[in-house]
C-alpha cells in the first residue's frame, strides 16, 4: 500500500528540549485507521452510517483521506454507491506517492479492507486524535498570543477566548448523541416530577416568587429561554431582579452520596448586568428588601429605622448565593464563557442578562444588527440547553407600542429581530397602565380630571405580567403588585384570603 505520510505537507510542531535543543514531534495521528475506515466504507457502505454521525472530513489527518471521505459521504447521501469505481471520476490521478495513482490508492484501499464491524472504533480513533491535534493548535495560538499580545488585547480576554476554543472543541468532540430509548426520557419525566413533588410549592421549575405567574408556567423550567420584555419605565429590571433575589433566598442544597451537591429550593444565581453597575443593582434590591426608597439611601435621606432596616436587608443579601458581572459591552461569547465558568465554580441554577440589546454578536456580522441579534438569541438559547439553566433575558421593545391607543405589548413589537419571538420559550411583557395614565393628567376641577383620578385609583399599585409566548403552557395575564418607590413586585391579596367584611 502507499505511504501516504511521505506525500503529505504535514507541519511539524517544534517544543524545546530540556537541554537547549529544538526537537520537531510530528501530531498525534493514525494512518492505518483512516486506509481501515475508508476501505470498509468503500467495500460496503454501511459502515458509512456507523460514523457519519459524528465524523468529518476534517477530523483525517491527510489531504487524501479527506477528499476521499468527503466524496463518499456525498455520493452515500445522494443515494448512490461509493466504490473505487464511482470516487475515481472525481479524483484527479495524479501520483499520490511511490508511483501509485490515486485510482490505483482506492482500489488498494478496498482490496486490504476489514469488516465493518470495526469501522465506529476506527472512526473514534480518527475523530480523537483530531480533537488532540486541535488542542495542539490551540495551546500553540496562547503561546504565541502571549508571548506577543496586542496593546489592547488584556491577559482576561485572552483567557476568555482560550475558554471559548476550549469549549467549541469539547462540544464538537462529543460523539455520544443521536436516538435514545423513549423508556430513558420517561425516567428522566418521572425524576422531574418527583423533584417538583419535593419542592415548595410542589412546582417542576424554580420558583419566581410571583405565586400567580409560578402557578401559570409552573415556575421557571430548565433549559428554557424566558424573555421579559417592555417599554423604559415598565420595571421589567424590577421584576427580573426581584425574581433573580426571590431565587437565591430560597437557596436550599443537599449533599449528593457521591460528594456532589443538588438544588432542592431556589437556586444559584449569575446577573449579568450590563446597564447598571454592581452597586446601583445593590442599592435596587436593597431598597426592594428594606422598603427604603432607593432614592432617599443615594441621598442619604432616612432615619434611623430606615437604617437599621437598609443594615438587616444587607446582612440576609450577603449569604445568599446571587453573582454579579457588572462589565459592559460583552460580546455573547464573552457572556458564554463566563457563565459556563460560574457553573463550574460555584454551581448555577438561573441566569439574567439585562438586556439582550447591549450584547454584541461576532465581528463578521457586526455591520447587520438583525443578524447579530439572531446571533445572540439563538447563542442565549443554546447556552440555557448546554447548561441546563433556564436564562431571562430582558429585552427593549420598538416605539411603535406608543402608537397604539391599547398600550399593552404584543408579540410584533420585540425589538430589531422576529429572532427572540422564536428563539424563546417564554416571552413575558410587563405593562403598567398606571404608568401611562400619570402622563395624562387633565387640568384639575374638570370632568375628566375626575374620571382620570377614578382611573389612577384603580390602576394604582397593580401591573400586568403578560405571558405572549410559552410552548409548554398556557398565554394569558398575570396581574401583580408594584410598589413604585421601591420597584417591587408582589403578589396581589386574593379576595379570598382578605378578612370577612362586617
Amino acid at each position: 500500500m502507499a505511504n501516504v505520510e511521505t506525500f503529505s505537507g504535514r507541519r511539524n510542531l517544534a517544543v524545546a528540549a530540556p537541554q537547549g535543543e529544538t526537537n520537531y514531534r510530528i501530531p498525534p495521528h493514525n494512518i492505518e485507521a483512516e486506509q481501515a475506515l475508508l476501505g470498509a466504507i468503500l467495500v460496503n457502505n454501511d459502515a458509512f452510517d456507523r460514523v457519519s454521525d459524528f465524523l468529518q472530513p476534517e477530523h483525517f489527518s491527510e489531504a487524501l483521506h479527506q477528499r476521499i471521505y468527503e466524496i463518499a459521504s456525498q455520493l452515500i447521501r445522494a443515494g448512490k454507491v461509493a466504490t473505487p469505481v464511482t470516487l475515481k471520476t472525481f479524483l484527479a490521478e495524479q501520483d499520490v506517492g511511490q508511483g501509485v495513482t490515486a485510482s490505483q490508492y482506492l482500489a488498494r484501499l478496498a482490496a486490504e479492507a476489514t469488516t465493518i464491524i470495526n469501522a465506529e472504533d476506527y472512526g473514534r480513533t480518527v475523530h480523537d486524535l483530531s480533537v488532540r491535534r486541535d488542542l495542539i493548535v490551540i495551546g500553540e495560538e496562547i503561546v504565541n498570543t502571549a508571548y506577543d499580545a496586542p496593546v489592547d488585547s488584556t491577559p482576561r480576554s485572552q483567557i476568555e477566548e482560550a475558554e471559548r476554543k476550549l469549549y467549541s472543541v469539547a462540544e464538537t468532540g462529543q460523539y455520544d448523541g443521536g436516538f435514545q430509548r423513549f423508556s430513558e426520557a420517561l425516567t428522566t419525566a418521572i425524576d422531574m416530577a418527583a423533584h417538583a413533588y419535593e419542592r415548595d410549592g410542589g412546582l417542576s421549575g424554580t420558583a419566581t416568587g410571583l405565586t400567580d405567574l409560578d402557578h401559570k408556567m409552573g415556575g421557571l423550567q430548565r433549559s428554557d429561554l424566558v424573555i421579559i420584555a417592555g417599554r423604559p419605565g415598565m420595571g421589567k429590571t424590577a421584576l427580573a431582579t426581584n425574581m433573580a433575589f426571590n431565587i437565591a433566598r430560597a437557596y436550599e442544597g443537599e449533599a449528593l452520596p457521591d460528594g456532589t451537591h443538588r438544588t432542592k429550593n431556589g437556586g444559584i444565581v449569575g446577573f449579568f448586568s450590563l446597564e447598571m453597575s454592581s452597586e446601583q443593582l445593590a442599592t435596587r434590591i436593597i431598597a426592594e428588601q428594606s422598603g427604603v426608597a432607593s432614592y432617599k439611601i443615594r441621598r442619604g435621606d432616612i432615619n434611623e429605622g430606615d437604617f437599621y432596616r437598609i443594615t438587616e436587608a444587607a446582612r440576609e443579601m450577603q449569604t445568599i448565593p446571587f453573582y454579579i458581572d457588572q462589565t459592559g459591552g460583552l460580546s455573547i461569547a464573552q457572556l458564554t464563557a463566563r457563565a459556563r465558568r460560574l457553573k463550574r465554580q460555584r454551581g448555577l441554577d438561573v441566569l439574567v442578562v439585562d438586556y439582550i440589546q447591549l450584547l454584541s454578536g461576532s465581528r463578521s456580522r457586526s455591520e447587520n444588527r438583525v443578524q447579530e441579534l439572531t446571533e445572540i438569541t439563538t447563542g442565549l438559547k443554546a447556552l440555557a440547553k448546554e447548561l441546563n439553566v433556564p436564562i431571562l433575558a430582558l429585552s427593549q421593545l420598538s416605539r411603535q407600542v406608543e402608537s397604539r391607543d391599547d398600550k399593552r405589548p404584543q408579540l410584533s413589537d420585540l425589538r430589531e429581530s422576529g429572532s427572540i419571538e422564536q428563539d424563546a420559550d417564554v416571552v413575558l411583557f410587563v405593562f403598567r397602565e398606571e404608568y401611562y395614565l400619570a402622563n395624562k393628567k387633565p387640568r384639575e376641577g374638570t370632568e375628566e380630571f375626575l374620571n382620570w383620578e377614578r382611573e389612577m385609583e384603580r390602576a394604582h399599585g397593580k401591573a400586568e405580567v403578560i405571558i405572549g409566548k410559552q410552548r409548554h403552557g398556557p398565554t394569558g395575564t398575570v396581574d401583580v403588585s408594584f410598589e413604585a418607590e421601591v420597584t417591587r413586585f408582589g403578589n396581589l391579596a386574593r379576595e379570598e384570603s382578605l378578612p370577612a367584611r362586617m
